[in-house]
């Protein structure tokens, strides 16, 4: 029962995510480009009234006149909209589904013994360091002298992440490795909303209530913080559907796969960002294009890698006699507690993607996905928590290899 209360709550909670961030990410992509397409204003009218930029739009069968003031209109209006709460909604519900898969489900999705054999308490604390710590440093970063330099501090953040999605795929299983780099760059992307961009405007309002002239250190803070965040989005999105991808975490580069495709979704959001302005390189989208393509072909299955290690010496291999029974069995010992109509382990209601093992016919049908989840990445069991061997593993290959048949 307690497992099926947790398929509920994990249910609601990504619904939730998906929702708050559809809205947080809409209204920072409308906001960057409307920003970025700001027109002269035509009326001296609104000149004199500080009107720095406008634009005419039409949607939905309606025309809009959106002006931006270059400081603050003359009088503050009765009512103003803040953009915060889909930031922080998105953050809040974020950290609920890692705490509830990740944390509280730290033996099945987060810690591989193959890979360091952690306790729950110490992974746990690890991920959250890692998260407050990843925050610290960028903020400090910006703040500094290499702040000033955006290329320079674009530099300096690549290789910090890097080393970050490297050290995390040394510690965690690859969906957790990847979670918590995404979970990170997510923090970052509301702290600095809640730490840089609201304040900075709380004090613009608070400047034209007292009537003084407000830190133009706000806006340049806020205005590098918002161009940080939109080039984070892609990354961050990449990470949330990344569990579904066995050949990008399961690989044995992941942390080069996770580099090389966080890279490439910031530079698809650079070229949109530059295109606003009109037309712009197409460098950007072909450097990440050669990026999707060098990690596609990075993640090719390995066909017939197989070989038989049991009475063979160092100068000799085997060839693997691979029978269906063997592999049913190995089915059975290893993969059907959880992939099962009724799953006998106690973290899982239901068959984990709605894959059943428990027949000759569901082994069958289910062959390429059981050798890309056990074979080509190792991603499955989750933390290998029945043991499957590297034999057995190689076994699998083998049938598979030679036709997946039941016999």
């Amino acid at each position: 029962m307690e497992s099926f209360f947790v398929e509920w709550l994990s249910l609601l909670g990504r619904w939730v995510h998906m929702i708050t961030g559809i809205a947080w990410i809409g209204a920072s992509f409308y906001f960057v480009w409307l920003d970025n397409h700001l027109q002269p204003v035509a009326e001296q009218a609104d000149i004199d009234k500080g009107v720095g930029g406008e634009i005419w739009s039409v949607h939905g069968g309606g025309f809009y006149h959106a002006q931006k003031y270059k400081v603050s209109p003359e009088e503050l209006p009765e009512k103003l909209h803040w953009f915060k709460w889909e930031a922080y909604t998105t953050w809040i519900t974020g950290m609920f589904m890692l705490a509830l898969i990740y944390w509280y489900g730290a033996e099945l999705y987060l810690i591989d013994p193959q890979i360091a054999d952690l306790s729950k308490p110490v992974a746990i604390l690890i991920g959250m360091a890692t998260i407050v710590v990843g925050w610290i440093a960028y903020d400090q970063l910006c703040r500094s002298a290499i702040g000033q330099n955006e290329s320079l501090m674009g530099l300096v953040m690549f290789v910090l992440l890097s080393f970050a999605a490297w050290g995390l795929c040394q510690l965690f299983s690859g969906r957790g490795a990847f979670i918590h780099f995404g979970a990170m760059l997510g923090t970052i992307m509301v702290a600095n909303v809640a730490m840089v961009i609201i304040p900075g405007q709380r004090d613009l309002v608070t400047a034209k209530e007292e009537g003084r002239e407000p830190d133009p250190i706000h806006g340049i803070r806020g205005k590098q913080r918002s161009v940080h965040n939109t080039y984070f989005t892609l990354p961050v999105l990449f990470v949330m559907i990344s569990n579904h991808y066995a050949m990008t975490y399961g690989h044995e580069y992941n942390w080069l796969i996770l580099v090389g495709l966080s890279l490439a979704g910031a530079l698809i959001r650079v070229y949109f960002v530059k295109r606003h302005f009109g037309k712009a390189s197409l460098l950007p989208i072909i450097i990440a294009a050669a990026l999707i393509a060098g990690v596609a072909a990075l993640t090719v299955p390995k066909q017939n890698v197989a070989t038989a290690t049991a009475g063979s010496t160092d100068t000799e291999s085997v060839p693997i006699v691979a029978s269906f029974a063997q592999v049913k069995t190995i089915m059975e010992q290893r993969c059907v507690s959880c992939h099962a109509e009724s799953p006998a382990h106690p973290g899982f209601a239901a068959p984990p993607m709605g894959v059943k093992l428990e027949t000759s016919d569901d082994i069958v049908n289910n062959a390429q996905r059981i050798y890309q989840q056990s074979v080509a990445s190792k991603a499955m069991p989750l933390g290998n928590l029945t043991k499957m061997l590297d034999e057995e593993r190689a076994l699998i290959g083998q049938w598979i290899s030679d036709g997946a048949k039941a016999e």
